[in-house]
């Protein structure tokens, strides 16, 4: 099965991106293209900083919900990994079982 690489940005890397959205004058869309990320990326990445902004928290939070995040990911992705090897034992075990039998 492939697998998915998701591109990791750091927490400063955001900021810079979102500090162009305000001062450049470009659109999100253009910005987007020109720093090489996912579309629809940096809106959600403006929202996320927002509502932190709003409830009075710093960045130590996002860097939290960042963490969070990524563990999240990763938990997911090896639950996955854990079905597909659970899936191939079980198969394996199986073809030992068809395999026994016809030798006996």
């Amino acid at each position: 099965m492939g697998k998915r690489n998701y591109r990791m940005y750091t927490s400063d890397f955001k900021q810079q991106a979102l500090g162009l959205l305000k001062t450049s004058g470009k659109s999100a869309g253009q910005i987007e293209r020109d720093l090489g990320i996912t579309p629809g990326l940096l809106i959600k990445w403006q929202a996320k900083y927002q509502a932190i902004e709003k409830r009075g928290e710093g960045g130590e939070l996002d860097l939290e919900l960042s963490d969070l995040e990524a563990a999240t990911r990763e938990l997911k992705r090896l639950r996955r990994e854990l079905a597909e090897v659970q899936e191939e034992c079980d198969i394996l075990k199986k073809a030992v079982s068809i395999f026994s039998r016809k030798s006996a």
